[in-house]
């Protein structure tokens, strides 16, 4: 049965003496275990009860059978070599290699890395070897993506290599790499040699060496690598362990009121804590089956999905909703089971959200905020929420966590006042890895820095109202806009670049640049956006372009990016939708 979220919420701390400060309630413990240990306990009380659909793929596992396969797959990881710490990428979207591979590496310790699948060569070289990742399991491609190409490009050696022992200049560390489906690569072993060596080495230790293993691991371990842009132009490890993501998977499904009898529908991407956490870790923790609709998300596939497997929640950024909405055969399919679910990843349209309560059958569905670092959830809304709390703000903090919302100096706002939130408890990442001066920036006494404006009302609910950095969300993905200037930089005539946000209707947040060029060159917007092409992931590329004589200055020479964005809206005639 699903733990009572309503006395969750009554629990709760609201602001005290004024100040902006909550703190959640503390007397459901935390838990200790290990993920690979939260399975198991998963799999013995619901052994036959559904747990992985994976439509496209034919996959459909009990969950008796999901751990049987996640032991064949760690198994088969332990035979190529790899370790407690170990460092194992995966490339690839929703498929059921990701998922086994998430639980596989977590059951023997090792590190999983989630490498974006939007990625293009220079990301994914700096991501391999910041973390000296050891193997690399891939799907063959993705839309426009050719990951095997790209390995290829970057490890030419793989050529002439014997698989399971790579040695290429540009990635060092790497030594493994493992295609998804059947076909044959040379220097690249296959996932199904994978499983088959896991097999084998089952059959001759029996599951006495994972446990083994497994009694070795702590709940603090690091056990996943999630990058982030970052405003220095390279993106940043978020590293979190066991208890960081495991906890707050608990507390998201407590929130959803989620139990064994439910079925969610994950049309949202697993390399994201979105999938991997909200949706894949919830589940888990509760019994409840686990419906991905296709590699990548469709409308119509979504809808089919939620339809004919009798989905009782949904997950999705506000773009998919919208998209589910104005499906032209919305009408046609069934969603009379759906009750709960989880908008987030986005700022959430009100009126987006009284359309998914009315058309979509969602009387019980929440909004979450959170991010990378914090595992991510630090607020959700509660199904018992009145409805004007659950359409315009982003709910209460959740259990074992504290919030404040803070001043340029670190003082503690009045409530209903703006200022940065702020966030510690079990669910702080580890740090970003290998790189402790940004650590230290944005973890200061235990209190993850945000970055984003945010109220507290006298009840304790939180209203997201803006963005201290200049990061802006396009469709769910976090886009620094350093990281693309500095990469527009590049481009030879080129003299200065700002990068900013304008307000869209399908997406949140569109990218706008603003460009200098220099003395006696002339550059179109097409050419820009084609230098972009292939070099960085298809949502950083620009969808608007101008090209001025001079970036708006303050007196002190600093630019000023809300003139920049203020006149794009004037000039797009365009205007910002009212947001949770």
């Amino acid at each position: 049965m699903a733990i009572d979220a309503a006395g969750a919420r009554e629990a709760l701390i609201a602001p005290k003496d004024g100040l902006s400060y909550v703190r959640g309630r503390s007397d459901i413990p935390l838990s200790n275990a290990t993920i690979g240990a939260f399975l198991g306990e998963t799999a013995q009380r619901f052994p036959e009860r559904p747990a992985v659909v994976f439509r496209e793929q034919g996959i459909r596992w009990t969950w008796r059978e999901f751990a049987e396969e996640v032991d064949v797959a760690a198994a088969g990881l332990l035979a190529l070599g790899i370790t407690a710490g170990d460092r194992v990428g995966i490339w690839s979207p929703n498929r059921f290699e990701w998922l086994l591979t998430q639980f596989a590496t977590a059951r023997i310790g090792a590190v999983l890395v989630n490498i974006n699948p939007a990625y293009r060569l220079a990301e994914l070289e700096y991501a391999l070897n910041k973390v000296s990742c050891k193997a690399i399991i891939a799907a063959e491609s993705f839309k426009t993506s050719k990951y095997l190409e790209m390995l290829q490009t970057l490890a030419p050696e793989l050529a002439s290599a014997t698989p399971g022992d790579l040695h290429a200049a540009k990635l060092p560390e790497l030594r493994a790499v493992i295609r998804m489906c059947d076909a044959e690569t040379p220097g690249m072993l296959n996932f199904g040699d994978l499983i088959e060596q896991g097999r084998e080495r089952l059959e001759l230790n029996g599951r006495a060496e994972l446990d083994a293993i497994g009694a070795t691991l702590n709940a603090g371990d690091s056990i996943n690598i999630q990058f982030t842009s970052g405003t220095t132009g390279n993106p940043k490890g978020a590293t979190l362990t066991h208890s960081n993501v495991l906890n707050n998977g608990r507390f998201i499904a407590m929130a959803m009121r989620l139990s064994e009898e439910d079925s969610l529908c994950i049309p949202v991407p697993l390399y994201h804590c979105f999938g991997m956490v909200l949706a894949v870790l919830a589940c888990v923790s509760v019994g409840a089956a686990m419906v991905f609709p296709g590699e990548a998300f469709d409308p119509r596939a979504t809808l089919e999905a939620v339809s004919e497997e009798r989905c009782t929640a949904l997950h999705g950024v506000p773009t998919m909703f919208i998209a589910e909405l104005d499906h032209p055969d919305f009408a046609s399919f069934d969603l009379t089971r759906l009750r709960t679910g989880i908008m987030a990843g986005s700022p959430c349209p009100i009126e987006t959200m009284k359309r998914v309560v009315s058309k979509m059958h969602l009387a019980e569905i929440t909004i979450a905020y959170g991010m990378t670092e914090t595992s991510p959830v630090s607020f959700q809304s509660a199904t018992t929420d009145p409805f004007d709390k659950r359409t315009t703000t982003v709910g209460r903090i959740q259990p074992h966590l504290e919030v404040k919302i803070v001043d340029p100096l670190g003082n503690i706002v009045p409530v209903g006042e703006t200022g940065e939130l702020c966030t510690k408890g079990y669910s702080v990442m580890r740090g970003y890895w290998d790189d402790e001066a940004k650590t230290a920036e944005a973890i200061v006494d235990g209190w993850m820095h945000t970055g984003d404006l945010a109220t507290i009302d006298a009840e304790g609910y939180c209203n997201i109202v803006g963005r201290l950095k200049d990061m802006l969300i396009r469709g769910g993905e976090n886009i620094y806009p350093r990281e693309i200037e500095e990469f527009l930089f590049r481009h030879p005539k080129v003299q200065s670049v700002q990068v900013f946000g304008v307000p869209d209707a399908k997406y949140g947040e569109e990218v706008c640049a603003w460009i200098v060029l220099r003395p006696g060159e002339a550059a179109t917007p097409e050419e820009i956006q084609a230098f972009c092409q292939g070099q960085i992931a298809h949502y950083k590329i620009p969808k608007y372009i101008r090209f001025v004589d001079e970036m708006p200055m303050t007196v002190t020479g600093k630019v000023q990016k809300f003139v920049m964005r203020s006149r794009m809206i004037d000039e797009l005639k365009i205007s910002e939708q009212k947001t949770a």
